[in-house]
């Protein structure tokens, strides 16, 4: 009894046209990366050009100001800490230091606004617990007003140790505050003698990288496209004809 072997079956063809697809995406993929990255280079210099005019313009009284105030507006407020709700901020960084930063309600006649009070070195026994100088009477803040946002991912909610925070989280300030409280924050400028340094970064921070980046997503959406139609030619040429 003999077997008879199928002769094996032909391989199906690549298309023509799938490398061209593959090519075409991936190049459309990396510009696309780059220019998002030029996007946001161009939005911190427009916040840079924002903070510049804010700091040399004199300073409004922040209850005169609309509810959609610009950001980096430079304003004047009187009133007092709210410090039962006094919150610091852990793991903030000053001239290669760790620390926190001191976030407490001011309230005014007429609203409430989170101040940013500024920056304390951590001390070196972290279960001590973090304590920075407090007052009751009266104050008169300078500062700058910003989006009150955190710049950091926050997890879980478990980043949460009494009034010590990984992260500002504005919905959970605002559950715990009872109050109406602004999407606002101020950064706050005028001197105090409290010891918190308040030296606050330019927006215009990380412009270059970002710059950086787009370069190198450009440059490789060239090579992707140099490479296929090098080797595109490569092909055709060898092809059977």
């Amino acid at each position: 009894m003999s077997l008879s072997v199928a002769p094996p079956s032909p391989s199906r063809p690549r298309p023509d046209w799938l490398p061209a697809v593959a090519a075409l995406s991936l190049v459309g993929l990396t510009v696309w990366l780059g220019a998002w990255q030029l996007d946001r280079a161009n939005e911190k210099l427009a916040r840079q050009v924002a903070y510049d005019a804010a700091t040399a313009s004199p300073a409004l009284d922040i209850a005169a100001l609309p509810a959609a105030a610009l950001p980096y507006q430079r304003v004047r407020v009187s009133g007092r800490f709210d410090n039962a709700y006094r919150v610091y901020l852990d793991n903030r960084m000053s001239h290669g230091r760790p620390g926190y930063q001191l976030i407490v309600p001011l309230l005014y006649p007429g609203g409430v606004v989170l101040v940013n009070r500024g920056w304390l070195p951590a001390g070196g026994d972290r279960a001590t617990p973090v304590q920075a100088p407090t007052t009751a009477a009266p104050v008169t803040l300078e500062g700058l007003l910003v989006p009150a946002q955190s710049r950091y991912l926050e997890l879980s909610r478990q980043d949460v140790a009494g009034p010590v925070w990984q992260n500002l989280s504005l919905a959970r300030y605002r559950a715990w505050y009872r109050g109406d409280l602004p999407d606002r924050m101020l950064l706050q400028t005028s001197p105090a003698s409290d010891g918190l340094v308040r030296d606050w970064p330019r927006p215009d921070t990380g412009v270059e990288r970002h710059r950086g980046y787009a370069a190198q997503w450009f440059a490789l959406a060239t090579t992707i496209l140099a490479l296929y139609v090098y080797y595109g030619r490569k092909l055709r040429c060898h092809a059977p004809r």
